[in-house]
């Protein structure tokens, strides 16, 4: 008889911490925890938050019913250093790359936190596919300045889930089949999925790819430059216009797509013209994946929040339909995705990963 597994999930955010409890792959129950601005305003560090945090999820679990055994507890990946996919184990030189990030973000905290609630149910703490996986091909590397080279940033635990989901819908394996993935939400990342690798993939945080609803995405480089030296703008506030005060917001001050979706459709140019933009710069992305996979793609899956959007993805598959055939996965559910991971481990399906530090 198969053993029952229980999983306890972690995905913190910059406002809110989400639990949930998995059994075999079913979603329990989850919860969401919000921290308002008040809760938030006395911490100068987001590491500052780690014990309030803590303190509100063990409440929250207290509240529950819990199982008298946890297996284990897995937590969104955070900042460390660049890293190949997987499932890792929250100890050692990786804990002290989350807590010694050079970025601020609350998903450093999902380790920690895993690791804190590990001890209390005896079990293993983990994180899998954090954002800063890194499988570059080394043509996808170079840039034309030794100095600079591309660094791999994107959706990689969404992206990575609904790739293997696919592949479990068509009767093969992930690591059999090339894809190209669009996450198309806040940020927009798109990448080329090689026999489970992702060879090559925009930097979705700070100014590659498509622009998106918060981020400016590739700019031209010499325009940029004149902008960074023009006296008017300080190194912070040229930053906020490549992430949160770029693209849609930049435009149109606003990063609501439903909303300028309905204005572009009741005849607001100015709405439909910069929509627009974007979708065909997304298409245009998922082009030159197509070119990184040597054509030989089988098939494109669009996923996270904007593809809920009928008239987004028709516009998007307008003009890759030609590639490979266009899948939707609509939305993105990084408990699910994160539980998924530990079954896999759990059930022997795939192994720890090494941290490579």
């Amino acid at each position: 008889m198969a053993q029952d597994y229980n999983v306890l999930v972690i995905n913190p955010g910059s406002t809110s911490t989400k639990i949930a409890l998995f059994t075999n792959g079913e979603d329990i129950w989850n919860h969401t925890i919000k921290h308002s601005a008040d809760e938030l305003a006395p911490y100068s560090h987001i590491n500052d938050e780690l014990p309030m945090r803590l303190e509100m999820i063990t409440h929250e679990l207290n509240r529950h019913k819990m199982p008298k055994r946890i297996d284990a507890v897995i937590a969104r990946g955070g900042l460390c250093r660049p890293t190949p996919g997987g499932i890792y184990k929250v100890e050692g030189t990786l804990r002290e790359d989350l807590l010694n990030s050079e970025f601020q973000h609350a998903c450093n905290l999902g380790g920690l936190l895993a690791e804190k609630l590990a001890e209390k149910y005896d079990c293993q703490a983990l994180i899998a596919d954090p954002e800063v996986v890194d499988e570059l091909s080394p043509e996808a590397r170079m840039t034309g300045l030794p100095a600079i080279n591309r660094i791999s940033i994107f959706h990689a635990l969404n992206t990575k889930a609904v790739a293997r989901r696919y592949a479990e819908s068509v009767g093969r394996k992930y690591e059999d089949l090339n894809l190209i993935v669009a996450h198309i939400g806040g940020g927009i990342s798109v990448g080329a999925h090689y026999h489970g690798k992702v060879i090559d993939v925009n930097n979705a945080l700070n100014g590659d790819g498509p622009f998106s609803p918060q981020r400016a995405g590739s700019l031209p480089a010499a325009q940029l430059v004149d902008l960074c030296f023009s006296n008017r703008y300080s190194k912070p506030q040229i930053m906020k216009m490549l992430n949160g005060e770029g693209g849609l917001v930049a435009h149109l001050g606003s990063s609501d797509v439903n909303d300028i979706e309905k204005k572009a459709r009741h005849g607001d140019e100015k709405c439909k013209s910069v929509l627009d933009s974007m979708l065909y710069h997304i298409a245009c992305e998922i082009g030159a994946r197509a070119a990184a996979l040597s054509g030989d793609v089988d098939a494109i899956i669009l996923t996270g929040g904007i593809a809920h959007s009928d008239y987004c993805v028709e516009s998007i598959t307008r003009r890759i339909k030609f590639i490979a055939p266009v899948i939707v996965r609509a939305g993105e559910d990084e408990l699910e995705s994160l539980a998924q991971n530990a079954f896999r481990l759990l059930n022997g399906k795939q192994d720890y990963a090494v941290y490579p530090y």
